[in-house]
């Protein structure tokens, strides 16, 4: 839930018919979702990567990542690794911001931020002129827009706080105005959320 969107709207993963299954956010979940959908590679934020065959086994192993930069830098003979990373698209995403928000209640107020967001949607609203294309309610609520820039509000899994991610894939200020003018007035508005741990 908290990886880029860039995996969904990348155009060489598009032009090799790869498809993009955003899921709950931790190690565990993850590796299980790869396994169960016969996924390609999974991801996890905090940088647990699951390599399948023909790439790896399943499992997350630093020695796997390497040999696959190193086939992928073999596959490109005369370019450094920062020409390739520097031919990716960009995104300006956040650092993780969580509001404190005790534990008997965080699940609930997700539970409304949810409500809100699929009402939006519903509606064909928009977030900053943007039209909503996607809400992924499977850990939280994430929103897709129509330039792939998102939002996510979930519950913390071990601590009495709520995650926030934004994502924008125009400008380090438009992902700052995600969270500012969208996401933390949503929150401000309800009265169990507290003060963030930081902020953009």
């Amino acid at each position: 839930m908290k990886s880029t969107g860039l995996y969904a709207t990348d155009p060489i993963l598009e032009a090799n018919g790869a498809t993009t299954v955003y899921w709950k956010t931790g190690h565990s979940y993850i590796k299980r979702k790869s396994a169960e959908l016969g996924a390609l590679a999974g991801f996890e934020k905090s940088g647990h990567f699951f390599l399948n065959e023909p790439l790896g086994r399943g499992y997350d192993c630093g020695l796997t990542a390497a040999a696959a930069i190193l086939a992928m830098l073999d596959r490109n003979p005369g370019k450094k690794l920062s020409e390739l990373k520097d031919a990716l698209p960009v995104a300006f995403t956040s650092l993780t911001m969580s509001p404190h928000c005790a534990d008997e209640e965080k699940y609930g107020v997700v539970q409304n931020i949810v409500a809100e967001y699929q009402a939006l949607a519903e509606k064909g609203g928009e977030i900053l002129g943007r039209k909503i294309t996607e809400v992924i309610t499977v850990n939280g609520v994430r929103v897709a827009l129509d330039d792939g820039s998102w939002v996510l509000v979930r519950a913390s899994s071990n601590k009495p706080e709520i995650v926030v991610v934004v994502e924008s894939t125009r400008s380090a200020d438009d992902m700052r105005d995600l969270f500012r003018k969208e996401v933390k007035p949503r929150l401000a508005r309800h009265p169990q959320v507290g003060k963030y741990n930081q902020e953009i």
